[in-house]
C-alpha cells in the first residue's frame, strides 16, 4: 500500500522488476539451450535479445518470454523455408529437452515451456550489408532485423533520459499485459519514438503522454529504429485493429489525465483508483 502517487509509482517500480534469483535462473536455463543447439546444429552466434535483454521485461517471470537468438550457418536457409527453419530448430531441442512437453513453432520462434517461464528460440541468418535476417512463418516472409543495435539505441535513450525511460516502458507493458493490444517491441517502439526530445518530468505525465502520443502513431508506418524495417506495427493490418487500439488509447489516455488532475485536487485516493484500472494488477492499493 501507499499513501501518495509519488509513493505508489515508486513502488509501482520495484514490482516491476524481476528479483536477482529468478535473473541467475534465466542465465543457467538459457545457457543450457544454447549449448543443446551447438551440440546438434552449425550455430555461428547466439546471445540474448527482446525485451530480457533491452531490460524493458516485466514480473512475474512465470508469464514472460526469455529470448535467444541463435545465428545458423546459411547451409540450413532456403527462400521459402520459414517454417522447415522451426521445425529443425524445433527437433534439435527435443533431442535434449525429451520429457518438455511443449515445444513448438510460433511465429518468429520456437517457444519452449517449461514450468516456470518461456524461452524464444529465434532462429536466423547474418543478412548482406548488415543485421539479421529471422523467419515470419504468419506471412512466409524473412525479415532483416538487427536485436544488438537495439539494445545500444534502448540503452542511449534511457540515459538521455536520465534513467526514466525504462521503467516508463515497464509500466506501459504492464498497462498493455492485461489487454493484449500491442506486441511488445511495437509498444516500445512507439513510445521510443513518441518520448524522442522530450523530457519526462513524471511516470504519470510521460504515460499519459505515450497514450496521447500513440493515438495517431497507429494510422502510420512505424519504421525500425535500427533501420531494417519500414514499419514494426505492420501486423496491426485492418481498419478495425486500429479502430480498436485508438479506442483503447483513447480511454487510456483520459483516464491517465483524469488521474492527474484528481491528484492535483487532493483526491489521493480517487487517483489510486484510476492508475489501479489503468496498471491492472500492479499498482498498489491506497492506505
Amino acid at each position: 500500500m501507499a499513501k501518495t502517487i509519488d509513493e505508489a509509482f515508486r513502488l509501482l517500480r520495484s514490482r516491476l522488476e524481476i528479483t536477482d534469483l529468478q535473473e541467475q535462473t534465466v542465465s543457467t536455463r538459457q545457457t543450457k539451450i544454447r549449448e543443446a543447439l551447438e551440440k546438434d546444429l552449425s550455430v555461428l552466434d547466439t546471445f540474448l535479445t527482446g525485451s530480457y535483454r533491452r531490460n524493458t521485461m516485466i514480473a512475474p517471470l512465470a508469464e514472460a518470454d526469455i529470448d535467444i537468438f541463435v545465428v545458423l550457418d546459411p547451409r540450413y536457409y532456403s527462400a521459402n523455408g520459414q517454417q522447415q527453419l522451426l521445425e529443425i530448430v524445433r527437433s534439435s531441442l527435443l533431442k535434449t529437452y525429451t520429457r518438455t512437453p511443449k515445444i513448438r513453432p510460433d511465429g518468429h520462434a520456437v517457444t519452449v515451456t517449461f514450468t516456470d517461464f518461456k524461452v524464444d528460440v529465434v532462429p536466423g541468418f547474418y543478412a548482406e550489408g548488415g543485421g539479421y535476417l529471422i523467419p515470419d512463418t504468419e506471412l512466409q516472409r524473412w525479415i532483416r532485423t538487427d536485436p544488438k543495435e537495439h539494445v545500444v539505441i534502448w540503452t542511449a535513450a534511457n540515459k538521455a533520459h536520465n534513467g526514466d525511460l525504462v521503467p516508463l516502458l515497464k509500466m506501459l507493458k504492464s498497462w498493455n499485459k492485461s489487454r493484449a493490444l500491442f506486441k511488445s517491441f511495437h509498444l516500445e517502439t512507439i513510445a521510443l519514438t513518441a518520448l524522442k526530445g522530450v523530457r519526462i518530468d513524471s511516470f504519470p505525465s510521460g504515460l499519459r503522454y505515450v497514450f496521447d502520443a500513440a493515438r495517431a502513431m497507429i494510422r502510420v508506418k512505424l519504421p525500425d529504429p535500427a533501420g531494417y524495417s519500414d514499419d514494426v506495427g505492420a501486423h496491426v493490418s485492418s481498419e478495425a485493429a486500429m479502430q480498436n487500439l485508438i479506442g483503447r488509447l483513447d480511454w487510456a489516455h483520459a483516464q491517465a489525465r483524469e488521474a492527474e488532475q484528481l491528484a492535483a485536487a487532493g483526491r489521493i485516493e480517487e487517483a489510486f483508483t484510476k492508475w489501479a484500472a489503468l496498471l491492472k494488477g500492479y499498482f498498489p492499493t491506497y492506505g
